[in-house]
């Protein structure tokens, strides 16, 4: 009861919020690089400076939860979501750092398909994250993560084609090694997301 008269810090939230918009503009950049191979490097670049911006919110979390005597949401919930957010664009500036540093000049529908999916899962954990701080919808944020799992086990299923038709048909094995590697960074991501999803549903269910 006395807990509940004093005020909670809810920037959390705020901060949440900001991390996960960073993801989708990451994973919107990482699509538009696949459609634009002609300025892989500025784009890239661009990625990079997402992903430190969301490693500063990252960090202002962090302290945020030192500092703070009564948290919106269990504190491990807190720390486990802003890490698991963090590590979502990670592996999206580090498939994008490939592409440039690998100097692959052409994306293939595979890359295409994962990147797709990879910027749905990104929009629906974004959507999932906005409607925390209320709780007013549990079965909407719910729903939002059976998708984010569905999508992931999409991507999944694109990355298993993907290795076969590689193996099968690629002959340069330089070429072969390099977008495997893509592709598993891509396929990760989507299993960052499902694991955030995963943090989302445990809160839901034990808040809401």
């Amino acid at each position: 009861m006395f807990g509940r008269l004093i005020p909670r810090e809810e920037k959390f939230f705020v901060l949440f919020r900001e991390i996960a918009g960073h993801i989708v503009k990451g994973a919107t950049e990482f699509q538009a690089m696949l459609n634009d191979m002609g300025h892989v490097e500025s784009r890239a670049r661009t990625i990079k400076d997402i992903e430190h911006k969301a490693d500063e919110v990252t960090h202002r979390t962090v302290e945020l939860l030192h500092k703070t005597f009564i948290t919106p949401l269990d504190r491990d919930d807190i720390h486990e979501l802003i890490k698991g957010l963090d590590d979502i664009l990670d592996f999206i500036e580090a498939a994008s750092q490939r592409i440039w540093l690998y100097g692959i000049t052409d994306a293939t529908p595979e890359a295409h398909r994962l990147a797709e999916i990879v910027t749905h899962s990104a929009d629906h954990v974004r959507r999932a994250v906005e409607q925390l701080d209320q709780l007013k919808n549990p079965d909407e944020i719910i729903k939002l993560c059976i998708e984010i799992n569905r999508l992931e086990n999409e991507a999944d299923h694109v990355l298993r084609a993907s290795m076969a038709k590689l193996f099968r048909e690629e002959q340069d094995i330089r070429k072969l090694i390099k977008l495997k590697e893509i592709y598993e960074l891509l396929e990760t991501v989507t299993d960052r997301c499902e694991d955030v999803a995963n943090i989302i549903e445990g809160i839901v269910l034990e808040y809401a």
